[in-house]
């Protein structure tokens, strides 16, 4: 990597630009240079649009002087301000640092409005402490790059531009600072709500009439702590029931806007949940004709019957176990089937106030189908393999055990007969064998029941097409889940005291909050791309600060973003963003001051 200069000759005039290149040698020998970026020109004509008349404090002087920068091999022409020289053959490269994907999380918190939000709730301390920033800075982390609080005060903060969009230094970071300011959180959720609620309707539009309804659960790695707390043992949607965990309660839109959530213990029964998110939103949000929907196993009767008597009566869709198909079997079999969209079936019964609605889809019958067959053809497999086997009735079970697992709801249709445990000490180690045979009338009925829905509503007169849209819209929660515990990474979770740990989702939940906007806009402009991709492909973008050397003893320092390569240009194009002007120079008499880049706001 060197200093490359440009001569270009117009006019009569010459026009000279400095760049920062990279050679780099290909496989057939030739070598090509790399744009890195871009320092501006020096010219006759251009040199105040260059570089603009900057004051700096000289020692001994009352007032700041004006001085005009040039390289030392160039001799000012008819200027009046005083002039110093550059020694560009000693200019040095410091701390590069992540720059675009900081600058792309920061425009979303602006977008949401969360910057002016927080501000006026988190005000500063006497100390001087931005409590607004801290937070940013922590959201930010955990959209980008999450992890510890520890990691982000020791290492990702000074590697990251953060701190120069933000105009603040790494005391913004401290440790005792960033857990001082999860105790800050909580009391601003319900506001924080009703705010996000009302941006996404002023940006996308976006409607809360239908609100899906889930829950799930993340574990802890720890001691088994007091009794008295979230952390308890339950069931584990992550198959951890070795381990403590909390269980969050989420409420999302079908395009997947959050409109709240809860953290619950971590012995919460489902069916026990939904009164309080019930009355919650209604007290939150007022009385309206919403639709709730929701997975089989979280109403009860009961909440099914207090939805219907509640006035105005609250809508809700919820997916009923196929074993209750035998309850309707023989009406719904008199019926033919109606085709309400490409691909999709169904039939209609209504009973007492109530539509159960069986839903055939020609892909969900292939998908489950495939499924079923990959998993039941592994699963014979693996038995003939074990039938081959010599093997004591102890191991016998244990492999078979290990197979069930794996197989899954196909393990029900094979009828696997075992042979009499042994009894005597001499036969415990006697080689046994099993036999196994395909359930033939059980493998009928799943076939008839597969790719079919049996559905719940108390809208009787809604389209049946609607109803099985919204029903599908299920899945937004799903990703919402996978996207807390994936990309943004909830666990592992290192706080120890509750409200920490509320804390630690709240942050999360913040983060998912930014990265579902992105969705949004990708949706709209970039369809194909996910928010990870993109985050990933601008974090690319880098500032470094240019260190020139002047002849007077001193130090210019150009803070300088990288140029965006050909897909990184098309995307912001896409995305409609636009980058931000290169922060102005700054010179100092120290090596090691490094100048703040001003605060930037784009726009979509």
């Amino acid at each position: 990597m060197y200093l490359k200069c440009s001569v270009r000759r117009k006019d009569g005039k010459e026009h000279r630009s400095w760049s920062i290149v990279e050679s780099r040698r290909l496989s057939d020998g030739r070598c090509i240079q790399r744009h890195v970026l871009y320092l501006g020109e020096i010219s006759d004509s251009q040199r105040e649009a260059w570089q603009k008349s900057i004051e700096v404090f000289v020692d001994g002087l009352a007032r700041p002087e004006q001085l005009t920068i040039f390289p030392e091999d160039r001799l000012p022409c008819g200027e009046r301000a005083a002039h110093i020289g550059v020694n560009l053959n000693e200019m040095q490269l410091h701390r590069p640092r992540q720059w675009g994907a900081c600058w792309l999380g920061l425009q979303l918190w602006q977008q949401l409005g969360l910057d002016v939000f927080w501000a006026e709730r988190l005000p500063a301390s006497r100390e001087g402490t931005r409590w607004d920033q801290v937070l940013t800075v922590q959201v930010i982390y955990q959209l980008i790059d999450p992890g510890s609080e520890w990691r982000l005060h020791r290492q990702w903060f000074d590697h990251s531009a953060l701190g120069d969009l933000l105009e603040a230094d790494s005391r913004l970071v401290a440790d005792d600072t960033l857990y001082r300011c999860l105790d800050k959180l909580l009391e601003h959720k319900a506001v924080l709500f009703s705010h996000l609620q009302g941006r996404w309707r002023d940006l996308f539009n976006a409607c809360f009439d239908v609100l899906l309804y889930d829950l799930t659960s993340t574990y802890f790695e720890c001691d088994v702590p007091e009794p008295d707390g979230l952390r308890r043992f339950g069931y584990s949607r992550d198959k951890r029931s070795d381990c403590v965990q909390v269980v969050i309660e989420l409420i999302v839109t079908p395009e997947g806007f959050p409109l709240g959530y809860e953290v619950l213990p971590g012995n919460t029964a489902d069916e026990t949940t939904l009164p309080d998110a019930l009355s919650r939103i209604e007290r939150h949000y007022g009385k309206a004709r919403r639709t709730w929907v929701m997975d089989r196993g979280i109403p009860t009767e009961a909440v099914l019957e207090q939805m219907r008597a509640s006035d105005p009566p609250v809508n809700y869709l919820v997916g009923t176990p196929k074993g209750r198909l035998s309850r309707f079997e023989q009406a719904l079999c008199a019926q033919d089937w109606r085709d309400v969209r490409d691909g999709v079936e169904v039939k209609l019964i209504e009973e007492d106030g109530e539509l159960y609605v069986l839903a055939k889809s020609a892909r969900r019958v292939s998908k489950e189908r495939g499924m079923r067959r990959r998993r039941l053809k592994t699963l014979w497999r693996r038995l003939h393999e074990l039938k081959g086997q010599r093997l004591s009735y102890a191991a016998l079970l244990m492999k078979l055990g290990a197979a069930k697992a794996q197989a899954g709801e196909a393990w029900k249709l094979l009828d696997i007969t075992l042979p009499e445990p042994p009894r005597g000490k001499g036969q415990r180690r006697a080689h046994v064998s099993f036999e196994f045979a395909l359930n033939k009338p059980r493998l009928r009925e799943q076939r008839r029941r597969e790719g079919r829905y049996l559905l719940r509503t108390n809208l009787c007169g809604c389209d049946p097409a609607t109803l099985w849209q919204h029903y599908m819209t299920l899945c937004q929660i799903e990703e919402a889940f996978r996207n807390l515990k994936g990309d943004l990474a909830l666990r592992p979770v290192y706080h120890q005291k509750d409200h920490r740990i509320e804390a630690h989702i709240f942050i999360a939940f913040l983060a998912y909050c930014l990265h579902i906007t992105l969705r949004r806009r990708l949706t709209e402009l970039a369809p194909g791309l996910t928010p990870r991709a993109v985050l990933e492909k601008l974090a690319t973008l880098s500032m470094i600060d240019v260190h020139l050397p002047t002849t007077d003893g001193r130090t210019l320092v150009l803070s300088r973003v990288t140029q965006p390569d050909t897909d990184c240009r098309l995307l912001l194009e896409r995305l409609r963003l636009q980058l931000p002007a290169q922060p102005p120079p700054r010179i100092s008499a120290e090596r090691t001051l490094i100048p703040r880049a001003p605060r930037v706001v784009a726009t979509f």
